[in-house]
């Protein structure tokens, strides 16, 4: 952050940040449908599990861009109250992806900044690696990643988050790749107008 009215960058103003170690339920994002039905982690909970996410996305750097800091931060802004990841723990698994719940799993909905945030799409991605590549450092033998849905390219990056995940549970190793195959190609459903989405070089 240059300035402390500035929305960019990624400075120590603590005063724009809640700490690591509070929960404010109004400074972070309501659970989605990914994670509405689980049982949802708050409080101390969602605060120990952060924690290890702070750590690890520092360790793999997932780092926002747009403010410079690191993506666990991005919870914690109190600029942006309606952006970061909720968490929950999966009661309900999809009968597609694990059986009879065998496995300890936790669900991760990530809400941007903006509908039209151009790092959704990585910073997901670059989630799903630290979490499940270092998965020795958690409780949980998966963390399954979406986007919200809020996104304007949520259905074609969370078809990418669903296949990393297939491929992560059936072989037990991270995908490696920049996962970019195949992002532009949305279903005939999510269309857009191109010409109201920023470009690359816009400030989300």
């Amino acid at each position: 952050m240059a300035g402390f009215p500035s929305p960019f960058g990624g400075g120590d103003d603590d005063a724009l940040f809640d700490g690591y170690d509070e929960f404010v339920p109004e400074h972070v994002p309501d659970p989605g449908p990914f994670i509405e039905e689980q049982d949802v982690l708050t409080d101390e909970d969602h605060l120990a599990f952060h924690e290890i996410t702070r750590e690890l996305f520092e360790e793999r750097t997932v780092y926002d861009m747009t403010f410079n800091y690191n993506l666990a931060r991005l919870n914690l802004d109190t600029r942006h109250t309606t952006a970061g990841y909720r968490y929950a723990e999966e009661t309900a698994p999809d009968a597609d992806v694990l059986e009879a719940g065998d496995r300890s799993v936790l669900r991760a909905e990530f809400t941007p900044t903006t509908p039209f945030c151009p790092q959704t799409h990585t910073l997901t991605i670059g989630s799903f690696r630290a979490w499940n590549g270092l998965a020795e450092r958690h409780d949980y033998d998966l963390v399954r990643v979406r986007a919200a849905p809020m996104h304007h390219q949520s259905v074609a990056i969370n078809e990418q988050l669903e296949n990393l995940e297939a491929e992560f549970i059936e072989t037990g190793e991270v995908p490696e790749g920049d996962g970019t195959d195949g992002l532009g190609a949305m279903p005939e459903d999510d269309s857009i107008d191109d010409d109201a989405v920023p470009g690359p070089s816009a400030p989300f």
